[in-house]
């Protein structure tokens, strides 16, 4: 009745994966409206990084409703916003002092950081890559070169923007594809279409989420930190999906040791509410009074639970066991690929963990409808996947996520593989 009802009344643009009408969840557990228990390995797109329902966030979201749940930051004064902008700014990696802008949504943090880049370096041009996904809105869209039905019907999009190959260890047939897709950037792109010394930034995934949970060497990201510092180009650092502590460490980026100019960050960090942030160098946030604001940015209710999120992961020592389980996960896969020989690679970085499945390792040609059976195959046994890129499987658990759930929904995942 449900699905009939949202055929007749809602935009059909989204793309549910399959038919599960949730009802509620707790912890690492969803119910649908049928009673139906489901492990989680999604986190609502790497969203619940607490769990669902942890008590102290939604504690802290009802004090706060008690107390004032609108008052926009646009005009006025309230704590919360100050404390949170305060909280990222300590994280957020890199020397001197950072200034913090927020906002409702990972693809707001991408448009404003679009119009941040170009006001403080008086540069008109952006460089981002293939397969990267920074969000659906017009200058986010624009990034974003991630899949074909995400712009198709949608041009022209924003001028000005260039794309570059991302090194992918899997798929490139370089030695060392981190070096190769810099050298690109530095010797075909400065050299023909892309002028360094009027590009302001380059956009960048430490990882790539929807593109296929792509993991690019360390050296590709210290490379790309020093190729924008030769030509004073700012690095903005998109952490939406693989930030607040996902991949073992609070921003993904630090495992190369790399301090961006910018960072843009969403998803968790409002702790299952509606909230983004760009963090950036003082220097660099450099607009003034009226230039961007936001009615609902850093909303109260928000930024309490943000508050409370961040406090948590800390506390409750999230991104170690975020380390600990997405080792055991990859141990665990990868003794299966043994086995099962249409898993060509398994690779991640803590709880941001992708499955690439193919028809054949040698010539590793996608395995597309084979992806998306084993999702659907698992969510009639449980457990909830999601798809990314062509071929991969996305797994993203809540970090709260305990080793006997690993083994529950790996138990499913293997059975299904098999």
């Amino acid at each position: 009745m449900l699905l009939r009802r949202y055929e007749r009344h809602v935009a059909p643009s989204a793309t549910q994966s399959y038919p599960l009408v949730v009802d509620h969840a707790a912890g690492c557990h969803v119910w649908d409206v049928d009673g139906n228990c489901y492990l989680d390995f999604t986190a609502g797109i790497s969203v619940s990084a607490v769990g669902h329902g942890h008590k102290q966030v939604v504690g802290a979201i009802t004090a706060q409703v008690d107390r004032l749940i609108h008052f926009s930051f646009a005009d006025f004064f309230y704590p919360s916003y100050v404390r949170m902008a305060e909280r990222l700014a300590e994280l957020a990696p890199g020397r001197g002092p950072k200034q913090v802008f927020l906002c409702n949504s990972g693809a707001e943090a991408i448009e404003a950081a679009i119009k941040l880049v170009r006001h403080a370096t008086r540069r008109p041009y952006i460089l981002a890559f293939y397969y990267a996904f920074h969000g659906r809105t017009l200058g986010a869209l624009s990034l974003t070169a991630s899949k074909p039905v995400q712009r198709r019907g949608f041009a022209p999009l924003l001028p000005g923007v260039f794309h570059a190959p991302y090194p992918d260890p899997y798929r490139s047939r370089s030695d060392d594809p981190a070096a190769e897709c810099l050298d690109h950037i530095e010797n075909v792109l400065f050299r023909t279409v892309l002028p360094p010394e009027e590009t302001a930034a380059v956009f960048v995934e430490p990882i790539q989420g929807e593109g296929g949970l792509v993991v690019p060497p360390d050296h590709f990201l210290t490379g790309l930190r020093r190729l924008c510092d030769r030509h004073g180009i700012l690095l903005v650092d998109d952490e939406v999906q693989a930030g607040m502590g996902r991949t073992g460490k609070f921003f993904a980026i630090e495992h190369a040791g790399v301090a961006p100019d910018v960072i843009c960050l969403a998803k968790a960090v409002g702790g299952g509410l509606p909230l983004g942030a760009v963090i950036a160098r003082k220097r660099v946030m450099s607009w003034e009074r009226g230039s961007h604001t936001s009615t609902f940015g850093g909303n109260p209710v928000a930024c309490e639970a943000g508050l409370a999120t961040i406090e948590v992961i800390e506390k409750e020592g999230l991104m170690r066991n975020a380390a600990e389980q997405g080792a055991h996960i990859q141990k665990r896969l990868r003794h299966l690929q043994q086995k099962c020989r249409s898993l060509g690679d398994v690779r991640g970085r803590g709880l941001m963990i992708g499955v690439e499945l193919v028809l054949n390792r040698r010539t590793k040609e996608p395995a597309e409808r084979q992806r998306d059976d084993v999702v659907q195959k698992a969510f009639r046994r449980g457990l909830l996947l999601l798809p990314c890129g062509r071929n991969v499987i996305r797994i993203s658990p809540p970090l709260s996520i305990t080793r006997d759930e690993v083994d529950q929904g790996l138990g499913v995942l293997e059975e299904v593989l098999s």
